[in-house]
């Protein structure tokens, strides 16, 4: 086989959920590039599994993908993986496998766990179409403005949120896309505390907020689509009223957010 750039899922909780073929192939590179090398080789040794490892994360990624790529064309083999998961999904490793499929290098996957499939798999939301948002700005204004332009989005919604913003990140959903949006909160999944929650989002907000338990660990969260529906479209009309208004008067804001959006006028302005 050619020099490859295997890009290998790990576990995102049990180990178990390491595959065969990806044990066989960390086993058998030149070298793993891997997001957080003390992580990594906690796992590895868990296998018994030696390879040298190489850190590769996203304040040094531009800098070595030139430098490995060099290794790939030498005939060297590496695997990419990431703290726990799928690769790329909210973890660094795009421009690495930029640059090789630039350089003509194969790059192959490994496929095994992620997070946001997984929870999807047991949500009971539809999952024919949903579009996948992975971390919110940690900043409450750029937050609320990100979920302001998502609120008529007609897809399933998935997030991914840590412990410290989890409340507030529920509250913020309820504010933007109504406290009766169903939602499910998967919290943990894989590990000994997994659990998975439904509901509108302001009862899950409420299960949170009165839980410490259920703000503890890793969370997806994942939110009903608007639907292509009226309710819909207000909420975009009124989005788009909320920023015109700034600009133009009231009166004209409304027509052009109407317009735009399918809303009717008197739901984004009473003149």
């Amino acid at each position: 086989m050619p020099a490859t750039l295997h890009v290998v899922a790990t576990p995102i909780g049990h180990l178990g959920d390491l595959s065969p073929r990806a044990l066989e192939t960390l086993g058998g590179v030149s070298a793993i590039c891997a997001e957080d090398t003390r992580h990594t080789r906690q796992l590895l040794a868990h296998f018994g599994i030696e390879r040298p490892l190489l850190a590769l994360h996203q304040h040094n990624e531009d800098a070595q993908a030139g430098q490995l790529v060099e290794r790939l064309r030498a005939g060297d083999s590496l695997a990419l993986v990431s703290d726990a998961g799928t690769p790329l999904v909210s973890d660094p490793g795009y421009r690495l496998v930029r640059a090789a499929r630039a350089a003509g290098i194969r790059v192959s996957p490994v496929p095994g766990a992620c997070a946001a499939i997984a929870a999807l798999s047991v949500a009971g939301l539809a999952s024919d179409r949903f579009a996948f948002e992975g971390f919110m700005p940690a900043k409450a204004g750029a937050r609320r403005e990100r979920l302001a332009r998502l609120a008529a989005e007609p897809r399933t919604l998935v997030f991914y949120e840590s412990s410290h913003r989890i409340e507030e990140a529920l509250a913020d959903m309820a504010a933007a896309f109504g406290d009766d949006r169903p939602a499910v909160l998967a919290r943990e999944l894989t590990k000994l505390f997994e659990t998975v929650l439904d509901g509108t989002l302001a009862s899950l907000l409420a299960r949170v907020s009165d839980d410490p338990n259920q703000r503890k660990g890793e969370f997806v969260v994942i939110v009903e689509g608007a639907g292509d529906d009226a309710d819909a479209r207000v909420a975009e009309g009124k989005r788009l009223y909320a920023k015109l208004a700034g600009h133009l008067p009231p009166s004209t804001a409304a027509k052009l957010a109407a317009d735009l959006s399918g809303a009717p006028r008197k739901a984004l302005y009473g003149g």
